[in-house]
């Protein structure tokens, strides 16, 4: 069995899902999405299915929101049958966060938002357990400014995971400046890269960012050596080329692909340490989906 200690990567996979759904430009109201990583040389296939839904409501004369959203994750992930007893148990991961966010308007240009988030995340063999459970916090400030020659955005803030193996609210930054009326690019972490927009408002993009996900296991994995796994991570480094077509105003579909630089897809024990190794072999990386933004 391998071990590794990565504990600031599954912290960094959370970073992005914050990034993506709450302080994006176009933030989804609604959002369906299916991401393959075929067979790699590992003989290991991962795809995953994604739900998103938020609803803003305006409150404090329409200065400030209230989103209440949720987003839902089914992972199957597929390993030699022959890997370890009970692999089956692995099949399928499911997670389900419930997000309850505030954005605060401070000024003109900078806002304060606050993102209590319970989530459900295990491989859901048996019933609902305790251990299925747990919370994530988010505060932070962000100031979009569009009314200048080369608008950008800047998003900072600290969050705590629930899950993460680091117990201590960590920092994030995230900042987008369109430099060029048809050029724009993206530096911070988990997330960077560049983009080119057309005429219409259509645009393609590049993108080094983290994947990932971190369940719980219901009725423990016992592996040789008589080490017991409780739970399951993945993280991957994924560099990417996409393309995105606006349908209507709102409503847009988008095509990505690209592979993987690095990957690590581990059983870990009750102290959160990486004790087998299911996939740490690069590959192909596709994903596509639906969105409709404000």
């Amino acid at each position: 069995m391998k071990k590794h200690k990565n504990a600031f990567l599954p912290f960094l996979c959370v970073m992005m899902l914050i990034v993506d759904s709450i302080f994006s430009q176009t933030p989804d109201v609604f959002r369906m999405e299916y991401m393959l990583m075929p067979e790699n040389s590992g003989e290991v296939e991962t795809s995953r299915i994604k739900l998103v839904l938020n609803v803003p409501i305006a409150v404090r004369d329409k200065k400030d929101y209230v989103v209440v959203g949720a987003e839902y994750n089914r992972y199957n992930f597929e390993v030699p049958d022959d890997l370890f007893p009970d692999s089956g148990d692995l099949s399928k991961f499911h997670v389900l966060d419930v997000n309850f966010a505030y954005l605060y308007k401070l000024s003109k240009k900078w806002n304060l938002i606050g993102v209590v988030t319970p989530r459900w995340s295990s491989n859901f063999v048996e019933e609902l357990q305790e251990d299925d459970f747990n919370m994530n916090y988010t505060v932070g400030a962000y100031k979009n400014v569009k009314d200048i020659e080369k608008p950008y955005m800047l998003v900072m803030g600290i969050s705590y995971n629930g899950t993460s193996p680091i117990d201590v609210p960590l920092p994030f930054v995230y900042f987008e400046k369109r430099f060029h009326p048809k050029w724009s690019y993206v530096l911070g972490a988990p997330k960077s890269g560049m983009k080119f927009f057309t005429k219409k408002g259509h645009f393609f993009q590049t993108e080094i960012f983290l994947d990932g996900y971190y369940v719980n296991i219901q009725n423990d994995i016992l592996l040789p050596g008589n080490n017991l796994s409780t739970d399951v991570s993945s993280t991957a480094l994924l560099l990417t080329l996409g393309y995105q077509y606006k349908i209507t105003k709102d409503m847009s579909v988008y095509f990505i692909g690209g592979r993987s630089i690095y990957q690590n897809s581990a059983l870990r024990n009750i102290e959160r340490e990486d004790i087998f190794t299911l996939n740490d072999a690069a590959g192909l990386y596709f994903r596509t989906g639906i969105r409709i933004g404000i």
